[in-house]
């Protein structure tokens, strides 16, 4: 343990003084490209804000106009079957979409259920097991300029189910 302790605690001081060596090393000006980068970072920031908001709204009006409650209701049954908790559905629909509304998610499940709870340790392990991927999709197809997605979209979201069923599954047999 205190071994793993000694290596988390240096890996990244190591590496950053490796990077400052090597471009040193190489005679590439690290400090003026780690400012240009830093530049490029906030202006990509600022292009991304506009969607970021407009997901997340998205969300909310959906929550709140009771469309996901109608829908969770329409397929409680099919889930009561296979054992999933219905409070977990609006996690495993906003996952794909947005990290920072499925976070949100999670915090909500955990406060509501707690975090040692069956809910709270499958939305921690859902929102580990599965990623943004239209947002993925969007921000950095977009930023490169690929239109066609099509087979990106159906990979990631199969894999996006995967991860969730593989979640439910294991969660079930560790801790149900």
């Amino acid at each position: 343990m205190a071994v793993i302790t000694l290596i988390s605690t240096w890996l990244i001081p190591c590496f950053i003084m490796l990077v400052l060596i090597v471009a040193t090393w190489k005679r590439v000006p690290a400090y003026e490209l780690f400012v240009e980068g830093g530049k490029e970072g906030v202006k990509m920031a600022f292009s991304l804000l506009p969607f970021l908001v407009g997901m997340i709204v998205s969300i909310a009006i959906l929550r709140a106009s009771g469309a996901l409650d109608a829908f969770i209701g329409l397929i409680s049954p099919v889930l009561g079957f296979f054992g999933v908790p219905p409070d977990i559905v609006p996690l495993a629909l906003v996952r794909p979409i947005s990290g920072t509304a499925a976070l949100g998610v999670t915090t909500e499940l955990i406060d509501t259920h707690g975090p040692d709870s069956f809910i709270g340790r499958l939305a921690s392990t859902m929102q580990g097991s599965t990623d943004t991927t239209l947002y993925i999709l969007t921000i950095y197809f977009g930023a490169v300029g690929i239109k066609k997605m099509r087979y990106a979209l159906k990979v990631g979201l199969i894999a996006d189910l995967i991860g969730i069923i593989a979640s439910i599954i294991i969660v079930t047999i560790v801790f149900g």
